[in-house]
Parts: C-alpha cells; sequence; structure tokens
C-alpha cells in the first residue's frame, strides 16, 4: 500500500496542467451503454475511479480499449445486465449503468453503492425518477432489481432534503434520452458536470435543453449513434492545486482549467488575501503569508463545492485569525479534522461548522486519509508542516487525482510516493 513522504515545501512557483474531470467522466462512460455504435472519450483521466468503471463496463460486455488520455467504449454487443456488489462497492457512480441499461435492455441489476464513507447518500431520488419513467424496482439482498419495457417520458421533481440530486439527475438523463415522449426534469442538479453528459448526449444524438438551469427537457429518441467527445477539465482538481498555492504563499498558473467553473472557490480565494487573474482556460494564484481569515459554507453548483471543504480547512490553518467553514451537504465530512489537528491544527467542531484559528506553525506527523478530499486536505497541510510527514490510506486519493505528487513536485513541492 503506497504512501506519501512529504517534507516542508516553500512557496510552490511554475504553471501546471489539470487533467479531465472525473465526476464528468464516469456519467460520459456510463452513457456508451445507451447505444451500439463506438464512444470515444478524449482527455480522460488515469484514475482508480476511471478503472473500476472500465471493470464495470467490461463485466456487462463492453469492450473497452484504453490509450493515454483516450479511451474507446464499443457496447454493440452488451450481454450482461448484472453490475455485482464487489465492484459497485469500489466506488458509488458505478450505479450510473443503472438508468441506461433500463433504457437499453429493459433490465438491470445494480448493486447497492459504496464510496466513500462521507455520510448517507440514498439513493431513493434515482429510483423515484427512473420508476416514474416506467420501470418496476424492487430492492432485495442488496441489490436494485429493475424491469421495464420501452421507457415513457413524464415530468420527475428531483428535489432533496440536501438540494438537487446530481446523481439522480444523471441517471433519470441516461434514461429519458430513449423514453418515448418528453421528459421534464424539476430541480436538477445544474454542475458543469451535468452540462458536460448533455452536451455528449446531444453529440450522441438525444435531444436535450436546459441543462445547466434548474429544469432540463429531454426529447426521447429511438436510437443514439456513437460520437467522439473531450471531458472537462477537473473543477476540484483546479481548486486542489488553487490552494496548495495559496497555503504556501505561491506564484501558480494552472492551464487547461474552466475559471468560469469555481467562482465560488476564487471569491473565496480573494477573501483570504489571494491574487487571481484569470483568462482563457487559465487562472493564476498569486498568495502571501499569513492568509486572511475566511468564510463559507458548502452548497450546489454554483455555490462553494463540498469536494473543497477539506482542503479549504487545511488552508484555514494559515490565515491570521479565525476562519469558518460549514459543511451542509455530507454529515461525516469532517473526519480529516483529527488528523489535521495531529499535525498541530486548532479546530474546533460545532455541529456542522468548524471553527479554525490561525496562522499555526503545522509540525509534521504520521496521519491516515479516510477519504478521497480529505487525503488532498493532509497533503496541502503536510507542504508547510515542519519536518517531514507521512501521509497513509492515499489509495483514497488515487480515486481521484491523476499523479497529484508528480504535479505538486513540477511546482517545487517535496513530496514522494512510497510503497508502504
Amino acid at each position: 500500500m503506497d504512501k506519501f513522504i512529504i517534507e516542508k515545501s516553500g512557496p510552490l512557483t511554475g504553471e501546471v496542467q489539470v487533467g479531465g474531470s472525473k465526476n464528468a467522466c464516469l456519467p460520459l462512460m456510463a452513457a456508451a451503454l445507451l447505444t451500439d455504435q463506438p464512444l470515444v472519450l478524449e482527455n480522460v483521466p488515469d484514475l482508480v475511479d476511471v478503472r473500476t468503471m472500465t471493470q464495470v463496463l467490461e463485466n456487462l460486455g463492453v469492450r473497452v480499449t484504453r490509450e493515454p488520455g483516450r479511451i474507446l467504449l464499443d457496447a454493440s454487443r452488451v450481454l450482461g445486465y448484472r453490475a455485482p456488489y464487489d465492484l459497485v462497492r469500489q466506488m458509488r457512480a458505478s450505479y450510473y449503468v443503472l438508468g441506461p441499461l433500463i433504457a437499453r435492455n429493459g433490465r438491470a441489476e445494480v448493486s447497492l453503492p459504496g464510496g466513500c464513507a462521507i455520510g448517507q447518500r440514498a439513493i431513493d431520488l434515482h429510483l423515484k425518477g427512473l420508476s416514474m419513467l416506467g420501470a418496476d424496482i424492487a430492492i432485495t439482498r442488496g441489490y436494485i432489481y429493475t424491469r421495464a419495457g420501452r421507457l415513457k417520458g413524464c415530468r420527475i421533481n428531483l428535489s432533496g432534503p440536501f438540494g438537487s440530486s446530481v446523481g439522480a439527475t444523471i441517471n433519470v438523463m441516461l434514461a429519458a434520452v430513449l423514453a418515448r415522449g418528453v421528459t421534464v426534469i424539476d430541480a436538477a442538479a445544474r454542475e458543469p458536470e451535468i452540462e458536460d453528459l448533455a452536451g455528449m448526449l446531444s453529440a450522441m444524438g438525444a435531444g436535450i435543453e436546459g441543462a445547466g438551469s434548474g429544469t432540463i427537457r429531454i426529447k426521447g429518441v429511438d436510437h443514439l449513434h456513437g460520437a467522439s467527445y473531450k471531458v472537462i477539465p477537473d473543477r476540484i482538481e483546479t481548486g486542489t492545486l488553487a490552494a496548495a498555492a495559496a497555503i504556501t504563499g505561491g506564484d501558480v498558473l494552472i492551464n487547461g482549467c474552466r475559471p468560469e467553473h469555481l467562482q465560488a472557490v476564487l471569491d473565496v480565494l480573494a477573501e483570504a488575501g489571494a491574487r487571481i487573474e484569470t483568462g482563457p482556460e487559465r487562472i493564476r494564484i498569486t498568495s502571501q503569508l499569513p492568509l486572511r481569515p475566511f468564510s463559507l459554507g458548502t452548497e450546489p453548483y454554483p455555490g462553494f463545492p463540498t469536494d473543497l471543504q477539506a482542503q479549504f480547512c487545511a488552508l484555514a490553518t494559515q490565515a491570521e485569525g479565525t476562519s469558518r467553514v460549514t459543511e451542509t451537504i455530507f454529515e461525516n465530512r469532517f473526519m480529516h479534522v483529527p488528523e489535521l489537528i495531529r499535525l498541530g491544527a486548532r479546530i474546533q467542531v460545532i455541529g456542522n461548522t468548524v471553527a479554525i484559528e490561525g496562522p499555526v506553525k503545522l509540525s509534521s506527523a504520521p496521519v491516515m486519509a479516510s477519504d478521497l478530499r480529505a487525503s488532498a486536505a493532509l497533503v496541502l497541510a503536510a507542504l508547510v508542516a515542519d519536518g517531514t510527514s507521512e501521509i497513509n490510506r492515499i489509495y483514497h486519493l488515487d480515486r481521484g487525482y491523476d499523479q497529484l505528487e508528480v504535479k505538486l513536485s513540477r511546482l517545487g513541492a517535496k513530496i514522494l510516493r512510497v510503497s508502504a
């Protein structure tokens, strides 16, 4: 099992290239099940989650060809309808195969999902949407069993207790594109990954309007064809690299990104005192320490993303004063706090808010990652901690970051991956 050895680094400087979006790529891969023609994806990150989705699709009969940054998917002979527990438990997004399997084959058996242990993430909205489209659904022995004739379009409201559901919006979209008639999704998620899925489905021949707004209209078609499509840049990787520049007092140019996808994040960085310059597909972050204290609350897009909350908790340790971070999406997403405290952070948890006092002189320690984004937060903290830190269980990080240690090293970080 690999781990990171990180020495305190000086200010990060230089240029770095952002990879393709994990959260966009996975549903795009699942969409290959909707057509018997090849689908080619470009700008595909080399991630554990992408490899897991590859295994899920291959288990269903999809032929997958991987090249650096590129993947070809051929579902001309989809033979299977069952996504087993051994695969689905590794990654929650595996259940994205549910919608397209029902739409194309009329049958699916998918294990209840796994993924990071960051809180309850019920799938009731997914099942509600698919049921309203005409699928018969039963849950027994840990599996979702679905049967359907041709699905029929309808109006579906996907509002939930924590706002719009990205996953449910994706699954309903993937099913509705082959349904008879028109489907209208109210309270649809507005994330860029939803727009990217709509863009690719449209390139495959689907009729979709309104993606990126709260209402999506889908006119079903009889067949979809193949396409070639480029995955959008990863906004969470972009935000993590921006936070790395800020926490070290660095000067970093991030290339290949979409600044418009990160306005809430850039606003917080500006509040913290970082200087921000944006241009087409680039963001430059210039920072001086100590930072200024800031406050943020996680929200569905276009608000501050929950996937960057942990990293900004680390950032707050280097701000002069009290910063406050409120988590409104997942109830268990402060599991990084005890590990940051091991590094010397002064953090108090008050319900769903943390108060972080700074600036503090962090010191090295062995720490353990609890989930994907917590891993990144510990990396950022270790960059400014005196001495040499050891970060264990970085297999979490490999689910969502493509060679993060290589990119940080090119900016001057002293970070090494070793086999434990």
